[in-house]
């Protein structure tokens, strides 16, 4: 059996460390990596939503989307994920549906509980209510998406009564929707009950790397108990990378950020999923590396990284999402996209399989086809000859 068609994108937190950088200029560059991306032949961007820990300064993705959407022209571009739970899911579900229309279905829904606990806690949500209150927003929001029956039903946050959408939605029969899961069973449950896709951030971390199959395993038997067939091209797998021409230059390069973002994510970030090992710069290049949760190298270390989570999967997925980082400096990241686009995507896309078979048989017909070649200049060049010879001689005949 073929081996599916990879696609590939970017799941952008966006982590902007350390905090003492000019907030517009972050902002702009996430967008200009967007915008990169599209014209090297990313087909996705996600992008996350936080209101805390001063690094992850997107504070509405669907405004974002909205934003970038202008100026690019092919990417499709997601929320990764929009914490459901911190909205009424009425206006959710109205916003990205004229959204859909806005960008002719290039937007996409990414749905999760909230990734930071002050976010939850400067509204009133505890920890402990964010994934019940996630699964029952998640069944409002794809009624509302699904269904032309009005819904009303009460939670301790927010009230519908016979609330309904207005506007049908542009995407056929609407927008994609993906629920994010990373160790615990609550995003694999509610992608298998509502038929969504499924994200799986930090696939490549301990427990996520572990949890991988079970992801699948998980959805699959929650979609059979709801009637679904899921759907592998709708599973995609987040992983951070940073790839340059050696592995040496690879290290080089993040030394520049790397201790940043895993200080942020071991002092500030509440997120206990993410469990960044070492103290120096070289124990967190060595970590990194050595368990696997991401790459630090070339090309054909990131086909390996790809080739493993595959095998991992247990049968395949659709997408391919590199974590997006700034470990390197500026240019060094957009060498990083770069090679990206330009080596390991074809790897999985088969596009360059045509182009090196016709290289391949070019090559075996060359000894003879140059002889050919040249034996034809040769006669060419003997009959271009003979005609001057003969134009001469003409010339040379006395008149009567």
């Amino acid at each position: 059996m073929p081996r599916r068609r990879l696609r590939f994108g970017a799941f952008v937190p966006p982590h902007h460390v350390p905090v003492i950088q000019n907030p517009t200029y972050s902002l702009q560059r996430d967008v200009e990596i967007v915008q990169l991306m599209d014209s090297m032949g990313f087909e996705e961007a996600w992008f996350g939503e936080h209101h805390s820990c001063g690094v992850e300064p997107i504070g509405d993705p669907l405004l974002f989307i909205a934003h970038v959407a202008n100026l690019t022209k092919h990417i499709k571009l997601g929320t990764g994920v929009l914490s459901l739970p911190y909205h009424n899911p009425l206006w959710v579900a109205d916003r990205v549906v004229m959204l859909d229309h806005l960008t002719r279905g290039r937007t996409m829904l990414g749905l999760g509980p909230g990734a930071l606990a002050t976010d939850a806690n400067m509204i009133g949500i505890e920890s402990s209510e964010q994934r019940d209150a996630l699964e029952v927003d998640t069944g409002v929001l794809m009624h509302l998406l699904t269904s032309d029956e009005p819904i009303s039903i009460e939670t301790p946050r927010y009230k519908l009564v016979n609330a309904r959408l207005q506007l049908d939605s542009y995407s056929n029969p609407h927008l994609e929707v993906a629920t994010a899961a990373i160790v615990s069973p609550s995003g694999p449950r509610l992608a298998g009950k509502h038929d969504l896709g499924m994200i799986s951030i930090g696939a490549t971390s301990a427990g996520g790397f572990d949890a991988v199959a079970h992801h699948w395993d998980a959805l699959t038997k929650r979609a059979h108990e709801f009637g679904h067939e899921p759907d592998r091209n709708r599973w995609r797998m987040v992983a951070p990378f940073h790839i340059a021409e050696t592995r040496d230059q690879a290290i080089k390069d993040v030394t520049h950020g790397i201790d940043a973002w895993c200080d942020y994510l071991q002092h500030t970030a509440s997120t206990p999923q993410m469990q960044v090992q070492g103290e120096t710069t070289k124990e967190r290049i060595e970590w990194v590396v050595e368990s696997g949760t991401g790459v630090i190298g070339t090309y054909k270390d990131a086909i390996e990284q790809i080739e493993r989570l595959w095998d991992q999967s247990n049968g395949g997925f659709g997408a391919m999402l590199l974590f997006d980082h700034n470990w390197a400096p500026w240019a060094a990241k957009k060498e990083h996209y770069h090679l990206f686009a330009n080596l390991v995507m074809p790897h999985f896309q088969g596009t360059t399989k045509r182009l090196q078979a016709n290289e391949t048989w070019t090559r075996s017909v060359r000894e003879e086809a140059t002889a050919k070649n040249w034996a034809a200049i040769e006669d060419f060049s003997k009959k271009h000859n003979d005609e001057l010879a003969a134009m001469e001689a003409a010339a040379n005949i006395p008149v009567g």
